[in-house]
This record gives structure tokens, C-alpha cells and sequence, in this order.
């Protein structure tokens, strides 16, 4: 960190552009450029170094300035680094030459360049300013955004380089721990709004969800924690790291599991608590192989590709069968199940198990570990009559942005309220039936209500609004057609 300005040697007729930019010979400089442009980024002999370190390192600002706002094809290289791998803002700091070092930063010098030694430039300045007793220097890195936490290749922060200077360096210590408070609370302040910006996403995810209230509430409570945990390491306080909360989703097909799961990926990716977001959707089929030996590596290959996201095993119960033995051989379903159990405890993913309640307690009670590994149980209640009417209106809604979509530009029609809807499907389907389907009623219902619209206009309707228009006659008859296509019509 020591100065070298008073080491270099000084020329009387600058002869190169190197001596030009160091004895502050703005005409002569250009008249090299002009004449072999290519020199603009020429580096000496001596310390590798650019015209714009030379400059810089002078305090030619003049100099510095034209280079910076040379017109011509080839552009000054602003981050060039010297023999020791400093850039022309790492020379001007090093060598107290605070107009030269606003020059570079206003033409964006990276202010967190490190050099070979992993000194930035506010690490450089700290001798210059010690010895100056001056402190502009550090101020202008400071109001600038240079982290004052940052470490060179031993470790060090500026503030621990201060040690060195127990006594003059009094002030300047002041100084850089009260600008380290304050970019913590700015780093807390601009985590609020990346914060709002996240709980803004969850909300509209889970706006997408109908019922549920207990798991949205169990979300929300998470996503709050998560994301205030990013608010307290903003500020410099120490935060544990949060263990993957493992989890079971009990409840009848159409109930959500999936899509939550979907929804959680991206949550516990926003909040970096995963990284990636991916959500690798497996069952038994994809686990379980007939023959001795292969599970475990099928099993395997499956947990391999959720590394880093979440594994959603879904219809878990059949991991498990009724008897543990069949035909006097041991189920490879277990042998499945032990394999993704064994890996929960090493952080790499997040695993859901999912299924109907009943046959779900026998994955529970299957393996002593699994109650100690799965802390999170949430039951999936099935759908009223109005919370699957409410479906409808939010899957016809995000239809008018899927473009792959068979019900893309099409509308309900006004008196396709939700209330009129729930009635229709109360009227038109039993409690056994919706508890067989539930969400998974809709989007059968909606295609073959829109087959039902194209058999009912006539060959020359050229009216717009009514091509596109589903009423409540055209939901009625999809809810039949997609009973009687599923063999479940028992009325």
C-alpha cells in the first residue's frame, strides 16, 4: 500500500504517450492518438500499465478526462490492471488523487475491484490518507458505495488494516464504522422493498388456491420468517440456517397438492432457502422396479434430479402395501421409501409426500424416522360446491394469458356467476362424485363446455362476442359429458 508516485522518474520532453500522461501533456497525447490510434491502451515496460493508470495515478485529470471520453473505435480500457493487478481507480486511490478518482467513477469504475492481493481501492487509500491527514479520499470511495466490509486475500477488512496506525488512525476508524452502519441499514431498507416485492408474488400464487386457509396461513407465516431472516443478515446479525421442513399433504384428488407444491418450489427458491425451484413430480411406477436390486437405483437417479428443489411423492401410500409381504417376497416399494428417507437428512432436497388420508397413515407409520423427518402434516379438505364454482372463474381468467390454452379468448358469460355455477354443480353431481374429483372437475368441464358452444351456434354466426361467449347451458352440458366420458356418471 505504500506510495511509488515519488520512485517514478519525471522527463523534461515527454517523448511517448506514457510521459505524456504523466506530465499532464493533453496536446501531445492527442497527437499520438490521432496519429496511431492504437496507443491508447499501450502498456509500459516497466509496470505494465495503461496512459490512464499513468494519469490517473498523477492526478492528471485533463489527461484522464480525454482518455475517458475518447472518440475514438477502440475505447479506454477502464479496468485494465497493472502488474499487481490494479486498475487505474486502484493507482489514483494509492496515490491520493481524489479529482482523477471521480472521474473514473463517474465513468463507472468498478469501486469493488480487487488486486492481485484482494485490496480494493479503499484499501489502498488508507495509507496515502494516514500520512495526508486527509480523509477526501476515503470519502469520495465511500460515497461511491465502497464496501467497507470487504476482505482482501488475508482476511482483512479496511477497517482491520487501521490497526496498523493504532493512534492516527482514530478518525479514519470512526469514520468507516459509521458508513458501515450505515449501508447495513440501507441494505435493510432496500431488503423491505425486494421483501414486499415477495410476499406481493406469494399472495398472487396463493390467490390461485381456493380454500385451504390453514396451509395459506402456514405459507404466509414461513415466507414472513424466511424473508425477515434476509432483513437480519441486511443488518449484520447472525441468522441460523433454516432446516428443510419436510412435509405430508393429505387429502382427495383435486384438492390442490400439486399446485402447492409448485408454488412452494418457487417460494423456497425466491427466499434462497432452495436453489432451484424445480418440482420433480415421481410415484411408484417411477421409484419401484420388479427386479431385486434396481430400486434403489431408479430411486436414486429420481432424487438426483430434484437435487437442489423439491421430490413430490405423489399416491405415497402405495409405496406401502397392504401385507409387508407379497407372495412371500418383500415389497422394493419400501426398499423405495427407506432410499428417499435416508437421503432427507443430508439438506440436498426437500421432499412431499402426498396422498389420501387413510392409506397415507401407513407410510406414516411405516418407518419410525418418517415422523421424525416429516414435522409438517397438512390436510386438504375437499371442495364446496362455490369453491370449485370459484375455480372456474380463476381458471377462465388465467386462459386469457396461455395462448396453448383450447379456452384461450374466450369469456363466461354474465350469468355464469359463481353462485349460479356452485347451484349448477350441486344440482348436477353428487357428494361422491365431487369427492372423487374436486378441482379436477373444471377442467374437463370447461373444454367439453366449449365443445358444447360449437355445436350449438349455427354454421353463419359471425357474431364475435357470441363465438367466444360460454353460458351456463354450455356448463351444464360439459359437466355431463365429462362424467359420462369418465365412466363416474352413477345417477
Amino acid at each position: 500500500m505504500e506510495s511509488y508516485q515519488d520512485k517514478r522518474p519525471t522527463f523534461d520532453k515527454p517523448k511517448n504517450i506514457h510521459e505524456c500522461a504523466q506530465s499532464g501533456d493533453v496536446l501531445g497525447l492527442q497527437k499520438l492518438l490521432q496519429d496511431n490510434p492504437s496507443l491508447l491502451n499501450q502498456r509500459n515496460a516497466v509496470m505494465s500499465e495503461t496512459p490512464l493508470h499513468i494519469s490517473a495515478s498523477y492526478d492528471k485529470a485533463e489527461i484522464v478526462k480525454f482518455l475517458l471520453e475518447w472518440e475514438g473505435n477502440d475505447k479506454v480500457e477502464l479496468e485494465a490492471k497493472n502488474m499487481y493487478g490494479e486498475t487505474p481507480l486502484h493507482v489514483a486511490a494509492k496515490n491520493g488523487c481524489n479529482e482523477a478518482i471521480r472521474l473514473l467513477l463517474s465513468h463507472g469504475a468498478l469501486v469493488e475491484a480487487k488486486a492481485n492481493n484482494g485490496m480494493t481501492p479503499l484499501h489502498l487509500s488508507l495509507c496515502h490518507s494516514i500520512r495526508s491527514e486527509d480523509g477526501s479520499i476515503i470519502k469520495t470511495l465511500l460515497e461511491n458505495n465502497a464496501d467497507c466490509s470487504a476482505t482482501d486475500n488475508e482476511g482483512m477488512t479496511p477497517v482491520d488494516h487501521l490497526s496498523k496506525w493504532p493512534e492516527s488512525g482514530e478518525c479514519l476508524r470512526e469514520l468507516l464504522t459509521s458508513h458501515i452502519e450505515e449501508q447495513r441499514k440501507r441494505k435493510a431498507l432496500e431488503c423491505c422493498g425486494e421483501v414486499k416485492a415477495k410476499i406481493d408474488a406469494l399472495e398472487k400464487e396463493l390467490s390461485k388456491i381456493v380454500g385451504l386457509h390453514e396451509l395459506k396461513a402456514q405459507l404466509r407465516k414461513w415466507a414472513k420468517g424466511m424473508i425477515l431472516d434476509e432483513r437480519r443478515r441486511a443488518l449484520g446479525l447472525k441468522v441460523g440456517n433454516r432446516k428443510h421442513l419436510h412435509m405430508a399433504f393429505l387429502g382427495n384428488p383435486g384438492t390442490g397438492k400439486t399446485m402447492v407444491a409448485r408454488i412452494l418450489g418457487k417460494l423456497l427458491h425466491d427466499v434462497k432457502i432452495l436453489p432451484t425451484d424445480k418440482v420433480k413430480e415421481v410415484q411408484r411406477t417411477d421409484l419401484v422396479s420388479q427386479y431385486v436390486g434396481e430400486t434403489g437405483l431408479k430411486t436414486r437417479e429420481q432424487i438426483e434430479e430434484a437435487e437442489g428443489g423439491i421430490l413430490f411423492v405423489d399416491e405415497a401410500y402405495r409405496l406401502i402395501p397392504m401385507n409387508k409381504k407379497i407372495e412371500g417376497s418383500w415389497d422394493f416399494g419400501l426398499e423405495a421409501l427407506e432410499e428417499i428417507m435416508s437421503t432427507m437428512d443430508t439438506g440436498k432436497i426437500l421432499v412431499i409426500f402426498a396422498g389420501y388420508n387413510e392409506p397415507m397413515k401407513r407410510v406414516i407409520s411405516s418407518n419410525e424416522g418418517f415422523c421424525r423427518r416429516v414435522t409438517n402434516i397438512f390436510y386438504f379438505n375437499d371442495l364446496s360446491c362455490e369453491e370449485i364454482a370459484n375455480i372456474v372463474h380463476i381458471k377462465m381468467n388465467n386462459n386469457q394469458e396461455d395462448q396453448d390454452s383450447l379456452l384461450y379468448g374466450f369469456k363466461l358469460h354474465s350469468s355464469c356467476s359463481i353462485e349460479a355455477i356452485a347451484a349448477l354443480i350441486e344440482r348436477e353431481t353428487t357428494k361422491k362424485q365431487r369427492m372423487k374429483m374436486n378441482g379436477g372437475l373444471v377442467g374437463p368441464m370447461l373444454d367439453n363446455a366449449k365443445g358444447n358452444l360449437d355445436l350449438r351456434l349455427s354454421d353463419d354466426c359471425v357474431d364475435g362476442d357470441e363465438l367466444r361467449t360460454i353460458r351456463l347451458e354450455d356448463l351444464e352440458a360439459g359437466l355431463r359429458v365429462s362424467f359420462r366420458s369418465m365412466d363416474v356418471w352413477d345417477r
